[in-house]
């Protein structure tokens, strides 16, 4: 059989009274998703400004910077004009939108949910154009 586990456990539950490292962050669960939230909208920001969608791209960036409490960094992109590349971007983007919701849902957040929800439905109909209508 299995061998019992004979010493402590490093993992510490937040709130458990660990005073070992009272300087060590702690964030909440929602923190947490604040986090992979901003993350998943920053990608998909990046795939949006490589596809030259510039009103898109404000909108997701505005949300990015609610989570983060400031802009999000940005390189210029031109839009590229290879169908091929442009497939493969939008999606990447309905994908990226995609993880972007499901966190948005867990964290309650409206806003970013319908936000990533819009941009799902605009990656599914420019894939949709390009004859791509298996690929979501």
């Amino acid at each position: 059989m299995y061998e019992p586990i004979r010493t402590k456990s490093v993992v510490h539950r937040v709130g458990t009274g660990n005073s070992d490292h009272p300087d060590y962050p702690h964030s909440s669960r929602g923190e947490a998703l604040d986090i992979q939230l901003a993350g998943h909208l920053a990608a998909l920001l990046a795939v949006t400004d490589e596809l030259g969608l510039v009103e898109s791209a404000e909108r997701i960036a505005g949300q990015v910077a609610r989570l983060r409490g400031e802009q999000p960094a940005r390189l210029p992109h031109a839009p590229t004009g290879d169908t091929g590349d442009t497939v493969t971007l939008h999606q990447r983007a309905h994908d990226l939108a995609a993880r972007a919701l499901l966190v948005a849902a867990s964290r309650a957040d409206t806003t970013a949910a319908i936000l990533a929800a819009e941009r799902m439905d605009a990656h599914a109909a420019a894939l949709d154009s390009v004859g791509m209508a298996g690929a979501h």
